[in-house]
Formats: structure tokens, C-alpha cells, sequence
């Protein structure tokens, strides 16, 4: 997968990524699983699963693009060895803009990584629990930017860690017989109490009684309210 994209580095190139979304920029970097990205427009790097690449492709700028194009400064996240692991883990502490799904990105800290998800700390959705089988893509931002001009202060407050189990599946095992929120509430049959996980389904009891099978692998984020 490297060996096809060196000729690409350095140049402008969109790319169409799952869920029908398009980003142009520079490519900086390419490694076995995560690209590097520069939007020239936005003066921001986007750290993007090559999973979720549906396809990609080299382009021209136009005059606007051209008289706007600025030399990418030094990058937010250094790597040795390109991989999406990694820059998770170097977005640690950083304040960053994390995609998953919907029409809204979600803005906060990476505090915890464990085998296939991440805790999340956002001002507005509080701790999350995140796949990263499902991460369309990372933005950190600028040293010292802090979310909502929020204090360092109320910033602290939500940094509370508790302990974590190494899998999402066993993760969720401890939320059983509680109120959750999946994917953000964004249908009411994704809120409601979590009765059971077993063999990567759960069972999820709705407002009104009823009960949901949900498969496990598509499940994105999970919170409690």
C-alpha cells in the first residue's frame, strides 16, 4: 500500500472516504494503515484509517486554491512509523475533533487506549467509549486551543479515569443493567438499558418496554447518560 502512494506525496489529491464524505489536501504522509492529509483551506492535518477510503485521486488546484495554498507547518502528531495506533496514542492529551458518524464531529481529549477502543473525554457528551473500527478521522488541533474557550480548570474536572476492561465487548459487560446512550442517541432505540452482552450482541430495552438486538461490531460509541 506505501509502495503506490510515494509518487503521491508532496501533491494535492481528494479523497472520497465511507459515509459520502470528500476531503482535498496534501498528502504528507502514507503508512500500512492511515494516511496523512493537509487542507490547504482549513490550515489543518486530518489523520485518516485507510479503511475508510473508498478511493483516492491526484488533483490540480484552482487559481483561488493556489493564491490561498500555504507550506504545511510542522505537523501536530511526529511518527517514526506511520500507523493509526500510533497517532492515537500521541493525540493523548491533545484537543482534537474526532469523526465517527452523522452530520457532527465530536470535539474533546483521547485519554485511554485500549485493544479496539478509546475513552473519550468531550465537554459537551462528557466520557465516551469509542471503536476505533469505526473512526473516519482525527484532527488535532493547534498546542495551547482549548474546546469552547472552556478554562484548564473545568477541563481537569472530566479527567477522572476509572478502571478499563482491554476490549470494548468486556468493556460494555460492565455497563450491564445500566442506562446507555449508543452512536450519540441519534434514534431513540439506541438509548435505554443495557440488559446484556453476550457473543458480540447486546440486548437493549427502550424506553417503552421493548426489547433491541444490537450486533456489537456496529456499534460506534457508547456513553452513560
Amino acid at each position: 500500500m506505501l509502495v503506490d502512494f510515494v509518487d503521491l506525496i508532496g501533491k494535492n489529491i481528494e479523497v472520497e472516504i465511507s459515509g459520502g464524505n470528500f476531503h482535498k489536501g496534501t498528502l504528507l504522509d502514507s503508512g500500512s494503515d492511515m494516511i496523512v492529509l493537509y487542507d490547504n483551506k482549513k490550515h489543518f492535518f486530518l489523520y485518516i484509517p485507510f479503511i475508510h477510503v473508498q478511493r483516492l485521486k491526484e488533483t490540480m488546484l484552482n487559481e483561488e486554491e493556489e493564491n490561498s495554498y500555504q507550506t504545511p507547518s510542522e505537523k501536530p502528531i511526529e511518527m517514526d512509523v506511520i500507523s493509526f495506533r500510533k497517532a492515537l496514542n500521541f493525540a493523548k492529551g491533545l484537543f482534537v475533533q474526532v469523526y465517527v458518524t452523522g452530520n457532527k464531529s465530536i470535539h474533546g481529549y483521547l485519554t485511554s487506549i485500549m485493544n479496539d477502543y478509546f475513552v473519550f473525554h468531550s465537554p459537551v457528551y462528557k466520557k465516551m467509549f469509542i471503536s476505533m473500527n469505526h473512526v473516519k478521522w482525527l484532527i488535532p488541533y493547534p498546542p495551547n486551543t482549548t474546546p469552547y474557550s472552556l478554562s484548564r480548570e473545568n477541563l481537569q474536572q472530566m479527567s477522572k479515569t476509572t478502571p478499563l476492561a482491554r476490549s470494548l465487548d468486556e468493556q460494555l459487560k460492565k455497563f450491564e443493567n445500566q442506562l446507555v446512550i449508543i452512536d450519540g442517541g441519534e434514534h431513540t432505540e439506541k438509548i435505554g438499558l443495557l440488559q446484556k452482552i453476550r457473543n458480540n450482541k447486546i440486548i437493549l430495552i427502550t424506553a417503552d418496554g421493548e426489547k433491541v438486538f444490537r450486533n456489537l461490531e456496529h456499534i460506534k460509541t457508547i456513553q452513560l447518560p
